[in-house]
């Protein structure tokens, strides 16, 4: 099954307001019961018919309404399986106010170099079971959202993820950055992740609070892409920060990382402006081995979305200012805890790079932690 391409073939919005409000949608169901997505087949989204100029990592300017490949909106009891999502133009599986999904054995293969084409969206949805997935996807593969022009669903809450394999140009596995609610009880396990820009991240910058979040048993590769993709190889990632100077951004509390072995690029990032917005994070039996792949800066730090005037203290800003802001430079470190307390170690094992022109920092903490944490030197 073929997307069309022309805008008059999409009448249906997803946003009536908001950054996304040009957004259409193709396949989109509201206010139903018992839906079944399935079969055998191929749903593609053609999204190069949608793109206006590529540079030499991805797609750098498409047209504004590009739809989504679906919108189910307020739909309780919604199962998909046994499909294959290629190449969406914007997001692929998107849920929103709906109750009791289940999503299993599909394949979502979106074109790495474009923009925007997350793999499953959650928004405001409660009980939302992903199994058995393999999703390639240039944006966010699972990420967890509380939309804005949908405050009225409520929170995100009771959401399971396992037995998943995930790629991502972005963040294979998120939390946020829209948060007008707050997320509760989610696990994710048992999960594959591959050649991603990030890995398991948590990004709050609205009012939203994230609480009682549990990764286990996961393995997670990162490798740094283009800094016009936000991350930076950071295999952990919880940060809380102010979108803008109005924003009174929530809380992260009850966040545990159990059995995580990570490699690649870059090392655990916990971050929260103001300080004292992470609380009781724990991290057990952990390993982390960074090592160089790829020739982009080791020093990237990047909190985006944000807007300029909320500048990182001893960073510099990197390139031209955009509306998301931007990244900065500073000096790596194999793990930062800023802002953040009753943060806990239990057996996690650190290994910075060897063999990188840049000098690393083994921890750079503003306030105390407790526990078993060792980050490894050259003499070890």
């Amino acid at each position: 099954m073929l997307s069309a391409t022309q805008v008059e073939d999409f009448p249906y919005f997803v946003f009536t307001f908001g950054p996304e409000s040009e957004k259409r949608a193709w396949i989109h169901c509201k206010d139903a019961q018992n839906i079944t997505l399935s079969g055998k087949g191929m749903i593609d989204g053609q999204c190069t018919a949608f793109a206006l100029a590529e540079g030499p990592q991805g797609f750098t300017k498409t047209v504004r309404w590009r739809p989504a490949m679906t919108c189910f909106e307020n739909v309780h009891g919604m199962e998909v399986r046994d499909l294959l999502f290629k190449d969406a133009a914007n997001w692929t599986l998107h849920f929103t106010g709906c109750t009791n999904v289940y999503v299993h054995d599909i394949k979502i293969d979106n074109d790495l170099r474009f923009p925007n084409a997350d793999g499953i969206d959650p928004d405001h949805c409660k009980n939302v079971r992903i199994e058995r997935c393999h999703i390639v996807a240039a944006d966010d593969c699972v990420v967890l959202k509380n939309t804005a022009p949908f405050i009225s669903y409520g929170d995100c809450e009771d959401i399971s993820i396992t037995d998943c394999y995930l790629r991502s140009a972005s963040s294979a596995f998120k939390i946020g950055s829209e948060s007008c609610n707050a997320f509760r009880r989610i696990r994710v396990e048992r999960c594959t992740i591959e050649h991603s820009n990030r890995g398991l991240a948590i990004q709050l910058r609205d009012c939203g609070d994230v609480e009682d979040v549990h990764f286990e048993d996961i393995d997670v590769h990162t490798v740094r892409h283009d800094p016009m993709w936000w991350g930076a190889a950071e295999p952990i990632y919880v940060t809380a920060h102010r979108r803008n100077p109005a924003t009174t951004v929530g809380s992260i509390r009850r966040i545990s990382f159990n059995n995580i072995r990570c490699r690649g690029e870059n090392g655990i990032v916990v971050y929260a402006s103001p300080a004292g917005k992470i609380e009781q994070l724990t991290l057990s039996d952990v390993t982390v081995d960074i090592a160089r792949s790829t020739p982009w800066s080791s020093e990237i730090f990047d909190v985006r979305p944000h807007v300029a005037g909320l500048e990182i203290p001893e960073c510099t800003p990197l390139s031209e200012d955009t509306p998301w802001g931007r990244a900065f430079s500073r000096q790596p470190a194999a793990v930062s805890i800023e802002g953040a307390k009753g943060v806990h170690f239990d057996n996690v094992v650190v290994n910075p790079p060897s063999d990188d022109t840049s000098t690393w920092l083994p921890v750079r903490a503003d306030a105390p932690y407790s526990g078993n944490l060792l980050v490894k030197t050259a003499a070890d």
